[in-house]
């Protein structure tokens, strides 16, 4: 029976043999290092006696000395190296071994912070176990080159790579029964790894792209990232927006931060921009891979000023994190436009100056602006009545409008027989036409233009930039034929009534008419009633003290005549007159509606002077003619009969002369 020592973990790799009768030989295969030494032969003769076996004899003899040469075992790494951040950093641990190729080597790199292998804590970054299988983390990998190369491949290096790498390699040659044996082992000396960081290099230029030249203008600026150098997939560019207001004097003047943008693509806005970026005023966006832009819908004066950006690179981290590594400003961008005031000015000018009741009112209106952007316009036609009128002083009646988009609107027209009697129409750009068909007595007034200037913004919304109120243009009726007659003339007023909303039949309608003056010219007395009608056709006149009569009768279903026959000087002033109307219910009964008021009329009473003066000056003529004749016939009458006396004529005496001649 042969046994094997218990040193041999494998009891198959050591046999003893049998050579010849006389003769035993030892085989140890795969010798390790723990079978060196000095091997002994030791042989024992054993008897059997009464069934039991007796050593009778013991020899030994050392046969030879064992000497296990070691397995020649070496790792080398190389030299020091260094790689950029970013990138791979690959290392082979190169071995050297006199085994042959039975052997299974285990391979394990180490990574630590200092060289001294006798530090603890040295980190494992990769295996190679003697199965050929890898363990390693997704940043590193470890792969069999040759039999004699095992490389080291760490991607995406980065600071914290820096270091000391060194591999330890173990060769192991199976055993009996699936069992190994570690024959050699090595370690490398470490060699230094440096990783330098390789900072971005690029230029940052900010323009403005659109520049506002009024307010509520589109304001964009775009942020431009050039001349991009070391900037590989691991980096990534950000921006941040800054305003920074202008200043006249010396103060420091702060930047205020609009918004910033994170490593993970997070925009923060700043106090400034907060609310309006919610509301989509301020828009912040990246156009391009390059180009950062930013907009603001509607520019106020506000926000006139000074913008930059800063444009911030960011490198990736091994935990995936993004760490800032640069910044980069732009040089300023100003944004500023003169403020100046909008101004609107609107004419209004009447074609037909004079008309009548029945005839079509015309007025057309002119506008021009300034310092409005891109204008369109929107019309308001007005009326009111005058001053004196006591039926609506002070009253202000929207008719008809006209908005931006050239829609037009009835607003308080309430004529619903001429529902189309009024129209506003755009003639050019700047040039809007108002007409008013078969006019009233009721529609006198003072009819005016109000204009409201728009500026578009954001598209399709529009900003009021301006309103302006045309001069008034007069409708005025005469409601008399003579408002200014000589004394004794035939004075005629008509009172006319025009009846608006739905047509009633004329038997259901009767009217209580009144006819007042007010002897002054500013309507600053008090009113004289002078002569009335009611709805059963009674009329009944004042008494007055002159001599001018009064008759009032109605000479159509809604005209009522006042006729004042032989007009003194008493009779000027103002007149008008109230109308109360009276409406037949269905079931028959009267209602009496409220009183309404004419606008006054000013009648003026002049003297007729040829009249006045006529016969005053025949009789006086002819009187100083009659005693004129008069007195001369007597003057002559006297002289011949009444005082005549006789004269004695003298004699008088005749004397020639005499001529005288001389010598």
């Amino acid at each position: 029976m042969i046994t094997t020592h218990p040193y041999r973990e494998a009891p198959g790799d050591v046999r003893l043999d049998t050579v010849g009768s006389d003769g035993y030989r030892l085989s140890v295969t795969r010798a390790l290092a723990a079978d060196q030494g000095t091997y002994r032969c030791v042989v024992s003769e054993w008897i059997e006696e009464q069934g039991a076996w007796q050593e009778i004899q013991e020899k030994a003899v050392d046969v030879a000395t064992v000497v296990i040469q070691p397995t020649v075992l070496r790792a080398a790494v190389g030299r020091n190296v260094s790689v950029a951040e970013g990138k791979e950093l690959d290392l082979s641990c190169n071995i050297t071994t006199d085994q042959a190729d039975d052997v299974h080597p285990e391979v394990t790199w180490y990574f630590g912070r200092t060289p001294d292998r006798a530090v603890p804590g040295p980190h494992v970054l990769a295996r190679l176990d003697r199965d050929s299988l890898v363990h390693s983390s997704p940043h590193v990998a470890l792969s069999h080159v040759d039999a004699r190369s095992y490389h080291l491949l760490v991607r995406d290096v980065s600071k914290e790579n820096s270091g000391y790498y060194s591999c330890r390699v173990a060769l192991w040659v199976p055993g009996h029964n699936r069992s190994w044996h570690k024959v050699a082992e090595a370690t490398s000396a470490p060699v230094g790894v440096d990783v330098t960081w390789l900072e971005p290099d690029y230029q940052v230029y900010l323009n403005a792209s659109k520049v506002p030249e009024f307010s509520d203008d589109l304001t964009e600026l775009e942020c431009r990232v050039v001349d991009k150098r070391s900037m590989e997939g691991s980096v990534r560019v950000t921006v941040s927006w800054y305003y920074r207001v202008n200043r006249r004097n010396d103060d420091v003047v702060t930047s205020e931060l609009l918004a910033a943008m994170d490593g993970d693509w997070t925009l923060k806005y700043g106090e400034r921009s907060k609310q309006r970026a919610q509301d989509g005023d301020f828009i912040f966006s990246k156009e391009r891979a390059d180009t950062f832009s930013f907009r603001i819908q509607r520019t106020t004066e506000e926000d006139r000023g000074n913008y930059y950006c800063v444009v911030s690179a960011w490198t990736r981290q091994r935990n995936s994190s993004w760490v800032k590594s640069r910044d980069v400003f732009s040089k300023p961008v100003h944004i500023f436009w003169a403020s100046e005031d909008s101004v609107l000015v609107v004419k209004a000018r009447q074609p037909k100056p004079f008309f009548a009741a029945g005839n079509t009112f015309e007025m057309t209106c002119k506008v021009s602006s300034q310092n409005i952007k891109s204008p369109r316009y929107s019309v308001l036609i007005t009326a009111e009545k005058p001053a004196g009128d006591l039926s609506s002083p002070n009253e202000t009646k929207y008719i008809i409008s006209l908005d931006q988009d050239a829609v037009v609107r009835l607003e308080n027209w309430t004529d619903a027989s001429r529902v189309d009697g009024v129209v506003l129409e755009k003639v050019q750009q700047d040039e809007f036409r108002y007409r008013m068909y078969q006019t009233q007595v009721s529609d006198a007034g003072l009819y005016r233009c109000m204009v409201t200037a728009w500026s578009p913004v954001r598209g399709s919304l529009w900003r009021e930039a301006a309103t302006s109120l045309s001069n008034p243009i007069e409708i005025d009726f005469q409601t008399s034929d003579t408002p200014s007659v000589i004394r004794g003339d035939l004075i005629k007023l008509f009172c006319i009534v025009t009846v608006e909303g739905a047509a009633l039949d004329p038997d259901d309608m009767a009217f209580d008419v009144s006819w007042f003056v007010v002897h002054s010219f500013g309507l600053d007395k008090a009113p004289i009633l002078l002569s009335s009608l009611d709805r059963k056709g009674i009329v009944s006149t004042a008494r007055r003290d002159w001599k001018s009569d009064l008759s009032l009768e109605r000479v159509g279903v809604l005209e009522f005549l006042l006729q004042v026959h032989g007009s003194e000087d008493q009779d000027f002033g103002n007149y008008y007159c109230s109308v109360a109307p009276w409406v037949k219910s269905p079931t028959g009964s009267w209602q009496k509606e409220a009183e309404i008021y004419s606008k006054p009329v000013f009648i003026t009473v002049k003297m007729d002077v040829l009249n006045a003066f006529k016969y005053p000056l025949l009789i006086g003529v002819g009187l100083s003619t009659v005693v004129g004749l008069l007195s001369c016939l007597i003057g002559y009458c006297s002289s011949h009969w009444c005082c005549k006396k006789e004269v004695q004529e003298t004699r008088r005496e005749r004397r020639r002369l005499m001529s005288m001649e001389m010598d």
